[in-house]
């Protein structure tokens, strides 16, 4: 099993690109099988997550075609079958997103319930609600979803709560159904604006994407269409909370500064320096920063994703922060973790009251989750001592070429699979 293994307490200085937007991409890789024509996708991040859904993509017929790391071309035309196994659905939740493109072109799919991140309940629930309002029945058995209709028609569809997922893919169904579909109370994330972008490439008509509102006219064919993927806003902000914590000074590359407004303004209350330009954002951290409060809500509010990394760095802030988490409830698991590091947590229910420290000590944790491990690389790079951090599966299935990106900006970091490796860095470092 590989683990990354830390010495900490060097700043992290210079500059780093940022990679493509995995919750845009797997989204669009799905929409890809919804014409017969060849889809060219590029600025894909190369990322355990992507390279799975490529695999359930050509798994049910469709031919996925590597151009080089970050380009694929999907052809949908030869799909055989309309059933994703639950090996694919068990790595990746994001395969469900197949049902809404499969419903929207076959009129037909199934797909096992999915599995994921343990980071709490993400109930389909608003999915198959709008499903069902398009014309499509739902059976659920044998933990599989079965989704059917003679024919899809448009549907005035308000939705119970705000869920990015049930956004996605009911407008992706939509976007084939007879008539006009309103959708209400959607998500607004950059990556459900991606989406209905790359949609509208191939011949739909989808308007409102990043408001309350979209309304799409069904089109009864889709087209062949080129198209880049957006950046991933929180690959760049995990780097900006890494330049905040080593009290560095990081330049991230290739972001669109609009969408970390969230991230932005929290680096600014704590006392980082903060300079925008059209495609970058600097972030430079003097001396102690201080406590404040967050609360994690849907875009353009601050995002989940980005919750432990800034529990990382209030952990180490002076004075009193609360974080209070109302997306998902599991998503505290790290702070146990950082306690062993020496954080002063107490977390009640949905809220984390954490008293900050001058600094942490080296230890042995554990990645619970994808953007959690990210955030505990942060505090092993922030300590003075060396942290070793077990199932980084669950960082790599997010993060693109994390520790060498680290690395260039002078963090002190390898991926070690064996206990010789282990002392072969502390021998090095020492």
């Amino acid at each position: 099993m590989e683990q990354y293994i830390i010495k900490g307490g060097t700043p992290l200085v210079g500059e780093v690109e940022i990679g493509g937007a995995k919750n845009a991409a797997l989204a669009i890789l799905a929409a890809a099988v919804m014409t017969d024509e060849t889809v060219t996708i590029d600025n894909l991040p190369d990322v355990n997550d992507i390279n799975v859904l490529l695999e359930a993509i050509s798994g049910i017929g469709a031919s996925v075609q590597r151009v080089d790391r970050h380009t694929v071309r999907i052809n949908g035309s030869c799909i055989g079958d309309l059933s994703i196994e639950y090996d694919y659905i068990k790595k990746i939740r994001a395969s469900y997103y197949l049902l809404g493109a499969l419903l929207g072109k076959y009129h037909k799919a199934e797909v096992a319930l999915p599995g994921g991140c343990n980071i709490g309940s993400r109930p389909i629930d608003q999915h198959l609600k709008g499903f069902r309002a398009l014309g499509a029945e739902i059976d659920i058995e044998h933990g599989k979803i079965s989704a059917e209709a003679e024919r899809l028609v448009g549907k005035h569809i308000y939705f119970d709560v705000v869920s990015v997922g049930a956004t996605i893919n009911v407008m992706m169904a939509a976007a084939m159904a007879e008539g006009q579909t309103i959708m209400e109370n959607v998500a607004k994330e950059p990556h459900v604006v991606d989406v209905a972008n790359f949609l509208n490439s191939m011949g739909a008509n989808i308007k409102g994407a990043g408001t309350d509102v979209i309304r799409i006219k069904g089109v009864p064919r889709l087209h062949k269409t080129e198209y880049s993927i957006i950046p991933d806003q929180i690959e760049a902000g995990t780097f900006m909370f890494a330049a905040a914590a080593t009290k560095g000074d990081v330049t991230v590359l290739n972001v669109i500064p609009k969408h970390l407004e969230a991230t932005t303004a929290k680096l600014l209350e704590i006392g980082c320096e903060i300079e925008e330009f059209d495609d970058a954002v600097r972030v430079v951290a003097k001396g102690r920063l201080k406590s404040t409060h967050v609360k994690t809500l849907p875009y353009p509010g601050y995002p989940t994703d980005m919750q432990p990394q800034i529990g990382v760095t209030l952990a180490l802030c002076e004075g009193t922060s609360v974080i209070t988490e109302s997306i998902f409830e599991n998503r505290f698991k790290y702070l146990d973790e950082l306690a062993r590091m020496g954080a002063v947590v107490k977390i009640e229910g949905n809220s984390a009251t954490i008293e900050g420290v001058e600094k942490f000590s080296g230890a042995r944790i554990s990645a619970p989750d994808l953007r959690a491990g990210a955030a505990l690389v942060i505090a092993g790079l922030a300590t003075d001592g060396i942290t070793i951090i077990d199932d980084i599966v669950y960082i790599q299935r997010g993060y693109e070429r994390f520790e060498e990106k680290l690395r260039s900006l002078g963090g002190v970091i390898e991926r070690v699979s064996s206990e010789k490796e282990i002392q072969k860095f502390k021998l090095k470092v020492s």
